[in-house]
């Protein structure tokens, strides 16, 4: 059956202590707290134990045990020779929980590169473990043998995805990719292939972390609290500003082809960086590559700053859900960073939006290095993370 874990929980809170559920749904409605979960195979089985509950024993999973094992991983950023400056964007997005959009040649490791940001993110915890299983679990794609999604969802839906299926609908309104990547990352590749209009139904669960599905019979809410990576190449041919290959792209076609993507969409990703071709150098180069390990240690200090900055706040666990309020209260800058911004929005164009995002990137750079403060240099990396909206959308 579907959402047992959400029925466990129901029951639960209704005071009921002992649950029967469907053998397959024993791990998964265990994980409830407070409550005695028996796993049958048939309903004479279910009489059966409700005439003689003493022989049969409630299910237990050691939900500790189950995320320590889930944190393990089968790649690793170690895998990634060379893009050092991709590597360091990677860092800086999941420290702060920031949208990250990689634009490069075919071959240069964009999709490898997005496939390895689960390694560098925070462990879950059991509540998030919880809230992610749940939508699993109604969706159809929770594994038995688990009970319990413990590894960051990462969802690479195809660019031929309709907007119900990314955003989620049917008669009985089901979660779609952003709702089963919640807690994860949602990897949108070949990002201008994507119909426009299935890009921009994204819009708001980018903003509120919850898609609405209104039903004549009923209207249902699905969290979708996810981080969002992209990946795009430069042109339709993908050799644009390519130093070994020739691009045959016209200025007509670039234009058309980067401009699927909208503007407010485009605004929305805190982070833009190049993914350049990798040298053989680079490719047969000997040197220690740092680890997706090293680098997550410094992602949760940077993470727990935040923690402690918005303790007591709803809902905000990251600089990247910062409202306008708390920018001004947390992302305050030196007059000669003053001078940095405004030059850098006149001389972009950029918009009022971009300008709060290039703060929250500035503020998650300083807590990666614990400065108190955002320092000019801290403002002129993140000021750096956008200047593609004018390498390409001129």
């Amino acid at each position: 059956m579907r959402g047992a874990l959400s029925a466990a929980l129901a029951a639960r809170d209704r005071g009921i202590r002992n649950v029967i559920v469907p053998e397959a749904n024993a791990r998964e409605a265990a994980v409830v707290e407070g409550i005695q979960v028996f796993g049958v195979k048939s309903l004479p089985q279910a009489a059966d134990m409700i005439n003689a509950p003493e022989s049969f024993q409630p299910i237990a999973v050691d939900t500790s045990h189950v995320l320590a094992q889930a944190s393990q991983y089968s790649v690793d950023l170690r895998d990634v020779r060379g893009q050092m400056a991709a590597k360091r964007a990677l860092e800086v997005s999941c420290a702060g929980s920031h949208n990250i959009l990689l634009i490069g040649p075919p071959g240069a490791g964009k999709t490898m590169l997005a496939k390895r940001i689960p390694t560098i993110l925070p462990p879950m915890s059991l509540e998030e473990a919880i809230e992610t299983t749940r939508i699993h679990s109604v969706a159809g794609l929770l594994d038995d043998s688990r009970g319990l999604v413990g590894t960051r969802p990462f969802r690479s839906p195809h660019h031929t995805i309709s907007d119900a299926g990314l955003i989620g609908g049917g008669a009985v309104p089901r979660p779609g990719e952003v709702s089963v990547g919640h807690n994860g990352v949602l990897f949108l590749d070949e990002l201008p292939e994507f119909q426009r209009n299935v890009l921009e139904v994204m819009r708001q669960p980018l903003e509120d972390g919850c898609v609405t599905i209104a039903r004549a019979a009923l209207s249902v809410s699905f969290p979708s609290r996810f981080m969002l990576a992209a990946a795009m190449n430069p042109c339709p041919c993908g050799f644009l500003g390519d130093s070994t290959r020739e691009c045959h792209c016209t200025p007509m076609q670039i234009q058309r082809y980067v401009s699927k993507i909208s503007g407010p969409l485009l605004d929305r990703i805190d982070i833009h960086i190049e993914v350049p071709a990798v040298q053989y150098k680079e490719l047969r180069g000997n040197g220690e590559i740092e680890s997706s390990g090293s680098v997550r240690e410094r992602v949760l200090r940077a993470r727990s700053i935040q923690v402690d900055r918005y303790r007591g706040e709803n809902k905000i666990y990251a600089n990247a859900q910062m409202p306008p309020k708390l920018i001004r209260k947390h992302c305050a800058i030196s007059a000669e960073g003053e001078k940095l911004l405004e030059t850098a929005i006149q001389r972009l164009g950029l918009s009022a939006r971009a300008h709060d995002r290039i703060l929250k990137v500035s503020r998650t750079i300083a807590d990666l290095e614990a400065a108190p403060s955002i320092e000019p240099n801290h403002l002129s990396e993140a000021i750096q993370y956008r200047t593609l909206d004018r390498t390409y959308w001129a």
